[in-house]
């Protein structure tokens, strides 16, 4: 029985594969407020792009679009890698969708457009993780493997859950 070895699921490989390019503190904390931003960003490009009119959804229009997708994507990706994951991470694009709707709102009332926004913020995002990855003496993850993208939003959740002790 002492033997015997724990397999280790799919959603630990992928983590534990993206937290080996994070070791050094310093890095840690830039993908801290960096991979949010990111994962904003993207969504609020892509909820940007035009979506053709659908009468029949009537005053909810502008809620089925191409972000929508991306999330329902997004979601079904971390499904099947954890149940728990994203559920969480489904609240969080919620809670990214509220803000990106308020900032169409500005946009329409005179504030920076949103689709630009994103787009700064992205790559600003993006200057601050390669700095990150200098310091770590490590190439970006992104560079391996694409699906590290999708990855770095459940790395983060994932040691906040541990934090507090939530198996995922």
């Amino acid at each position: 029985m002492k033997n015997q070895k724990i397999e280790k699921r799919p959603v630990d490989i992928l983590i534990d594969r993206y937290a080996e390019f994070h070791k050094k503190p310093a890095n840690r904390y830039i993908n801290y407020i960096c991979v949010p931003l990111i994962s904003f960003s993207i969504l609020g490009f892509v909820w940007s792009i035009p979506f053709p009119h659908l009468n029949f959804l009537g005053s909810y229009n502008g809620y089925l679009n191409w972000g929508s997708f991306l999330i329902a994507l997004v979601i079904y990706f971390y499904m099947k890698l954890s149940p728990i994951i994203s559920y969480i991470m489904l609240i969080v694009l919620f809670v990214f969708t509220f803000c990106i709707i308020q900032l169409e709102g500005w946009q329409k009332t005179g504030g920076p457009i949103l689709p630009q926004m994103c787009v700064v913020v992205f790559v600003t995002a993006n200057i601050i993780q390669f700095i990150g990855y200098r310091i770590e003496g490590k190439k970006p993850t992104s560079a391996e493997n694409f699906k590290f993208l999708g990855i770095e939003p459940i790395w983060l959740l994932s040691l906040v859950l541990k934090r507090f002790g939530v198996k995922y």
